[in-house]
């Protein structure tokens, strides 16, 4: 099956969205340090542009998790691919994801975080679509809410392809 990407955000609006994000984070955490914990694959595109975008102390580790596979739904299965290298506990914590879909794997993988000792835990994230919410997940930052479309780029892939698209695509299959 072939496809083709149509963009749904420019390079430029993502810029700027990214950039009020790291704004409101930098308020919301004035004199305090934030760990970034980057769900990879995709969200490493979206945390990197934000955390230079934030002024407060910030460090970082990374989490894989999967529940696609080769799919563009979700299988419901969360699996732990690679755990954090660092301790939560006593920090102020924003989980950086790509996108929202579902809310399954955000769920059970907020809540591990929860129980690992973290100050507060909070969730950022490029893109939002709660039209395909099943679990409810409180999102504390959204980059941009979009409709029930496959997408592409800044990070986000369809079976490894299309992670270095600049902008947001919605994939069209043919």
């Amino acid at each position: 099956m072939a496809e083709r990407i149509e963009v749904l955000l420019t390079e430029e609006e993502v810029d700027k969205r990214i950039q009020e994000i790291g704004d409101q984070i930098s308020r919301d955490y004035a004199g305090k340090q934030v760990h970034l914990v980057c769900v990879l694959k995709g969200g490493s595109f979206f945390m990197c542009e934000l955390a230079k975008r934030i002024t407060v102390p910030v460090s970082i580790d990374f989490m894989s998790v999967s529940s696609y596979g080769g799919d563009t739904k979700s299988s419901g299965v969360v699996r732990i691919v690679k755990d954090l290298d660092e301790s939560l506990k006593d920090k102020h914590v924003i989980v950086i994801e790509d996108i929202v879909d579902s809310g399954r794997t955000l769920s059970y993988l907020l809540d591990m975080l929860r129980s690992r000792g973290p100050l507060d835990v909070r969730l950022c994230t490029l893109l939002d679509k709660p039209d395909r919410r099943v679990v409810d997940v409180k999102v504390d930052y959204t980059g941009f809410e979009i409709p029930d479309e496959f997408v592409v780029g800044y990070g986000l892939d369809y079976d490894q392809k299309y992670r270095n698209l600049p902008y947001i695509g919605m994939v069209k299959f043919e």
